[in-house]
């Protein structure tokens, strides 16, 4: 069943239903809330992205669940969501320190072994190793010819041990362990631990499919840009629509008199 666009009839009627009390809003962060930039470090949430986030935090929690690292999230975000979730489900969700120490013994490995086969390569410019702590990344977007960078880093990561578990991106190949949570073991474990009866989520990536594959009537799922290979049940055209898809989220909750309901019932346990 192929994607319709969120801003659709069937798309708003369904957006309409999710958006009730005890709404989890969940959001992927490169690509999606803010434009992928040559470098990662370049990367900065917009203004009118960062004020729609702040009103809609106010009548629902907000979770950002992300591939990058939560040391490195949370300098770029600019307000404090109810849950960020790191590493792509790997750090942030509670419990998850107890497969930390593994996840970080891999990755060193990994990024040992990568690290020389980079440095005798003379073909290697433009690629890059981020160092996530559990996780890696390895990016070619600045490489001259990013197809022969991408063939290449498919045959170095084919030969790591232990053999990691690779997520192919935009330009990126990510590097988790074979048992890693990943982004819809983050969301579901959320869900449950909150409380909460309907989530939305946005994303616009390979590793946002781990939620697009899950069909619960009371998840929504969003991918930004259409693609006839993913399994998110509607879509927007672009990021900049993601200013839309917010503004209705506050629309729909704001009429119905929602608040955030995990703060009120956090007060109230103090």
């Amino acid at each position: 069943m192929s994607m319709e666009p969120l801003f659709s009839a069937a798309g708003r009627q369904r957006l309409a239903e999710i958006a009730r009390d005890r709404l989890l809003c969940a959001f992927d962060f490169d690509g999606t809330l803010a434009p992928i930039m040559q470098r990662p470090e370049q990367v900065r949430l917009p203004a009118p992205v960062r004020e729609r986030l702040l009103r809609l935090s106010a009548l629902a929690p907000v979770a950002i669940i992300t591939g990058r690292a939560l040391d490195d999230i949370h300098g770029l975000l600019d307000f404090t969501p109810a849950f960020v979730v790191g590493n792509h489900g790997m750090e942030g969700v509670p419990g998850w320190e107890a497969r930390a120490a593994r996840h970080e013994r891999d990755c060193g490995a990994w990024k040992t072994q990568l690290a020389r086969c980079l440095a005798s390569a003379p073909h290697a410019e433009g690629i890059s190793i981020e160092d996530k702590r559990y996780s890696l990344s390895v990016h070619y977007r600045a490489a001259p010819d990013q197809e022969r960078a991408a063939a290449f880093v498919d045959e170095m990561c084919a030969g790591l041990e232990p053999r990691p578990r690779l997520v192919a991106g935009k330009c990126i190949v990510s590097l988790v362990g074979e048992d890693a949570w990943h982004k819809g073991n983050a969301l579901e474990a959320l869900m449950e631990m909150t409380g909460a009866t309907s989530a939305i989520y946005a994303g616009d990536d390979v590793t946002d499919e781990d939620v697009f594959r899950i069909k619960r009537a009371d998840l929504l799922s969003v991918r930004v840009e259409r693609s006839v290979a993913s399994a998110a049940d509607f879509f927007v055209p672009q990021a900049q629509d993601m200013e839309r898809l917010l503004d209705d989220l506050i629309a729909h909750l704001d009429a119905g008199g929602s608040r955030n309901w995990l703060l009120a019932e956090a007060s109230l346990q103090h």
